[in-house]
């Protein structure tokens, strides 16, 4: 059942994709129960909806979920916060 139910690595794995491309964490829902497969969607309020797949390891779903977002219309974002 645990599985079943997303954990801290989940969303440390989620931050790190949603960071790559500039998404406010505060605009981002993940439903704590996991789906079939990983899913990304905008929600009409502007917000990102994201589901965190059943029986997979984050390397395995990381990369859909990136091109998912791509799908969505979102571009990746350089940081240079860290360059000081």
């Amino acid at each position: 059942m645990t599985d079943e139910i997303i954990g801290m690595d989940d969303m440390m794995a989620v931050y790190q994709v949603t960071d790559e491309f500039g998404i406010d964490r505060e605009s981002i829902s993940v439903p704590l129960d996991k789906g079939p497969a990983v899913a990304a969607s905008k929600l009409p309020d502007g917000s990102v909806e994201i589901v965190v797949p059943t029986g997979e390891t984050s390397d395995e779903w990381l990369s859909v979920l990136r091109d998912s977002l791509l799908g969505l219309g979102f571009e990746r974002v350089e940081d240079d916060s860290w360059d000081a």
